[in-house]
């Protein structure tokens, strides 16, 4: 057996498993299961058994990431206590292929007791499962897509697409933003990314290197050599960013000036109108800049164009924006 033949048909499966099931779906359910969601004033609550259980709380999650308040619920655990979850303003998202697991099947009457609405993923439209359901999602997918006609495969990818799909479409919904969606993920690298601002991260005051246009070549070097971030903004008479000089520029000047170097100014070797900063800045666009213009340093100025700040690319390196 050729191992990539095997993997990449089994992927081909699951793909063509997503395409049968979107363009299945009817339309009219969707909707009934959309209004559900949207209006749902209390929380989501996802559940299942077994590998429908696993997805049905992968899809809880995204849906607690994206601004939908959501809960999973274990089927087993739900018939022995964990049913008091549920309240009155709920909507229940249930997974089942076959719509005839026993667990989920004796959850249902106390769904229906405290008429909660209930959408069900399923493959089987005939289950009691479907039978009972408010909204029914055809997730069926062909049997000879499962190995054996026996294995979810197929069948759960499908199920957290289509979960999946839904939690987007209510993002969109509620014009969930980036800035959002970092307010839940503030521990992570995407909230870093989402949240940090170049003000966050930027050397400031005493540790700005800060030269005049008149300083000589002299004076820069001691000034990039004392704060060792290798660069040094040069700042004009009015107080504003008139350029910036870096290790780089001071290589390049002495194979230009050569022993003569240390007799210019600032204002003679420095590169104008560097690419800069505001504080404001998300320190992920900062990122982008970087490596778009392959620097690793970037001054920052406030609205007056007067330097306030250097970031380096190992400030955002030690902060894990990278």
């Amino acid at each position: 057996m050729n191992i990539k033949d095997s993997v990449v048909h089994e992927l081909q499966l699951e793909s063509q498993a997503i395409m049968i099931v979107a363009n299945q779906l009817n339309e009219t359910e969707l909707q009934i299961a959309f209004n559900f969601l949207s209006n749902c004033k209390g929380k989501v609550v996802l559940t299942g058994m077994g590998k429908t259980g696993i997805i049905a709380r992968k899809i809880s999650a995204t849906l607690a990431s994206t601004g939908t308040t959501s809960i999973f619920l274990h089927a087993a655990e739900g018939i022995h206590g964990d049913l008091g979850m549920l309240q009155p303003e709920d909507v229940v998202i249930a997974i089942s292929n076959s719509g005839n697991t026993q667990e989920l099947l004796s959850i249902i009457p106390y769904i229906k007791f405290l008429r909660v609405p209930l959408i069900s993923l399923t493959g089987n439209l005939q289950s009691q499962l479907a039978l009972n359901s408010d909204a029914v999602l055809n997730c069926s997918v062909p049997k000879e897509f499962e190995p054996f006609g026996l294995v979810p495969t197929s069948s759960t990818t499908v199920a957290l697409a289509v979960g999946d799909a839904l939690a987007v479409s209510l993002l969109k919904h509620k014009s969930f933003a980036a800035e959002d969606f970092a307010k839940f993920h503030p521990g992570g690298t995407i909230g870093k990314k989402l949240l940090l601002r170049v003000s966050d991260l930027m050397h400031t005051g005493t540790d700005l290197p800060a030269v005049s246009e008149f300083d000589t070549m002299s004076e820069v070097v001691a000034t990039i050599s004392a704060h060792r971030l290798g660069c040094a903004v040069v700042i004009a008479e009015d107080g504003s960013l008139s350029g910036m000089i870096t290790d780089g520029d001071l290589r390049r000047q002495l194979l230009e000036k050569k022993h003569q170097l240390l007799d210019f100014t600032a204002k003679d070797c420095m590169t104008s109108s560097p690419k800069r900063l505001e504080p404001e800045d998300l320190a992920i666009n900062a990122l982008n800049i970087m490596e778009s213009y392959k620097i690793t340093m970037l001054p920052v100025v406030d609205k007056e164009l007067k330097p306030v700040g250097m970031l380096h690319l190992h400030d955002l390196i030690q902060a894990g924006i990278i």
